[in-house]
């Protein structure tokens, strides 16, 4: 039986929903056993932009057991249980960077890259500036023009879905009702 201490499993691990394939609940886990059985859970995650168009950007701290070192174009992490993909995206936004922003989902996928598979919610934010990134979760962070980003993806090492994500969101950008077959569904 699990113990749950604030949205944690002793103190140690997030609880998630594990999903189906239609993303449907069927209950809840903790992250570690979701990403060790591969079963499917929730992420969100926010592209953030600024007033001038660029892309934010950012190095994932050498520390972290997750992709270390490697940079990454969405802010986000595993939903709780019970939260939206945008309610995850905000709050990752929150914790890793220290902005407050509204964010609006865009599309979602069913994720094979990376450690376990996940359905990835995809939002975005127009940031006028970060506050104070948290330097145990980002090493990094700066913004790159949509030319710049292209080149950067293609020479530095980035998390498997940041390409992705990034292919992705232009198709939404290009035609907002194309972004995925899997758009307006939460």
């Amino acid at each position: 039986m699990l113990s749950v201490v604030s949205g944690t499993v002793r103190g140690v691990d997030e609880l998630v929903e594990r999903v189906d394939a239609q993303d449907q609940a069927l209950g809840v886990v903790s992250r570690r056993e979701a990403v060790r059985e591969g079963w499917l859970h929730r992420v969100g995650v926010v592209v953030c932009r600024d007033g001038q168009g660029r892309f934010l950007v950012h190095r994932r701290a050498e520390q972290l057991s997750r992709y270390p070192g490697h940079y990454e174009l969405g802010v986000g992490g595993a939903a709780a249980v019970g939260e939206s993909y945008e309610q995850a995206a905000a709050r990752e936004l929150g914790e890793e960077m220290g902005v407050r922003a509204s964010v609006s989902f865009r599309f979602r996928f069913l994720n094979r890259a990376g450690l376990s598979p996940h359905w990835l919610g995809v939002c975005d934010a127009v940031l006028e500036e970060v506050a104070a990134r948290d330097p145990g979760e980002v090493a990094w962070y700066g913004w790159l023009t949509e030319a710049e980003l292209l080149r950067a993806l293609r020479g530095w090492t980035f998390t498997p879905d940041s390409q992705e994500i990034f292919d992705r969101y232009l198709i939404c950008r290009a035609a907002p009702d194309a972004g995925s077959s899997e758009r307006g569904l939460r």
